[in-house]
C-alpha cells in the first residue's frame, strides 16, 4: 500500500471512489462531477488537492494498481483564524477499512495541514455515520452539534 499525492490519471480512480462514497451516503444520483472536470480542478486550476491510497499487487508477474482510498481538500479562510484547510471528502473502500489505511490517510492530511501553516482543519460527518464519528473522536476531533450547514445550488 502506498500513500501518495494524486497525479494526472488518478482522477478516474478518485471519481470511482467519489461515486462509491455517494452510494454509501445514500445519494448516488447527486454526483454531477466528472473525472475530466476533477482532473482540471486538481491538476490545471489547482483549486483542490488530493492524496490517494494505492494498493499495488503482483499476480503472475503482472503488476496492477488500484486506488482504494482518497482525501480531497482545499484552502478555506476564517475571518477569526485565517488560513484553514477544508477536508471535502475522505473515503476508503469498505473492504480496506480495517487495515489502517484510513488512519494513514487522515494522519497524512493532518501533517499537510500543519506543514502548510493553517490554523484549523474542518470537515463534515453525517450524524448517522457512527463509524466515521468514532474514527474522528479517537483522534480527539471536535464534532460541533451547534452549527447548521447552509447551501445554495446553482
Amino acid at each position: 500500500m502506498e500513500i501518495r499525492a494524486a497525479q494526472k490519471g488518478d482522477e478516474f480512480g478518485i471519481m470511482l471512489l467519489i461515486q462509491a462514497l455517494a452510494e454509501y451516503e445514500k445519494a448516488p444520483n447527486e454526483v454531477s462531477n466528472t473525472a475530466e472536470a476533477l482532473g482540471i480542478h486538481l491538476f490545471e486550476e489547482q483549486i483542490c488537492e488530493a492524496i490517494v491510497a494505492e494498493e499495488i499487487s503482483i499476480i503472475d508477474g503482472i503488476e496492477s494498481q488500484q486506488i482504494v482510498g482518497f482525501v480531497l481538500w482545499y484552502t478555506s479562510y476564517s475571518t477569526w483564524k485565517g488560513k484553514c484547510l477544508y477536508l471535502e471528502d475522505f473515503f476508503v473502500l469498505p473492504e480496506f477499512r480495517t487495515s489502517g489505511i484510513g488512519g494513514k490517510l487522515f494522519d497524512k492530511v493532518v501533517s499537510i495541514a500543519k506543514e502548510s501553516g493553517v490554523k484549523r482543519m474542518d470537515w463534515q460527518v453525517l450524524e448517522w455515520n457512527q463509524l466515521a464519528i468514532d474514527f474522528y473522536q479517537k483522534r480527539n476531533a471536535i464534532l460541533d452539534p451547534e452549527w447548521l450547514n447552509g447551501r445554495l445550488f446553482f
